[in-house]
């Protein structure tokens, strides 16, 4: 079988399908820079974003305690995010990580069928670079693709 190369049309309609973890929402969010770059491909449908409602919930629970948002703008953004996002309901469950809400992240990756992981988690997450052939990467990795 002779494989042709891909043409500059296959290449375009190929989009990326990428789980973003909790700290890339809020970051976008907070601080903007990298994550908040990625988070603009999602909403100018470069790529497809996959999200869960646990991490939606996770979202809600970091800029509420964490950033001390007040509920109208936490909805407003978690409001974009549902715009934004492809929503998955995990059925399987994955315990690999102790820190429990970045296991809800790879399930989200591996039901939505994502390309790429996108996570600031130096600690747990990017300390793993794979799961289940899903590379794990950072805001600034994923730019580059």
């Amino acid at each position: 079988m002779i494989l042709k190369p891909k043409t500059i049309s296959t290449i375009s309609s190929t989009v990326i399908k990428v789980c973003l973890d909790t700290n890339i929402f809020v970051s976008a969010f907070v601080f903007s820079g990298k994550p908040a770059k990625v988070f603009d491909l999602a909403v100018d449908k470069k790529i497809i974003t996959v999200t869960s409602p646990a991490i939606i919930a996770e979202v809600n629970k970091v800029l509420d305690q964490k950033f001390k948002w007040n509920e109208y703008d936490i909805k407003k953004q978690l409001k974009v995010i549902g715009q934004v996002c492809e929503f998955i309901t995990p059925r399987k469950r994955i315990k690999v990580l102790k820190y429990l809400p970045d296991n809800r992240i790879l399930e989200c990756a591996l039901e939505g069928e994502a390309d790429y992981i996108v996570t600031g988690d130096k600690k747990h997450l990017l300390s793993l670079k794979k799961f289940k052939n899903i590379p794990i990467i950072t805001p600034g990795e994923f730019l580059k693709i």
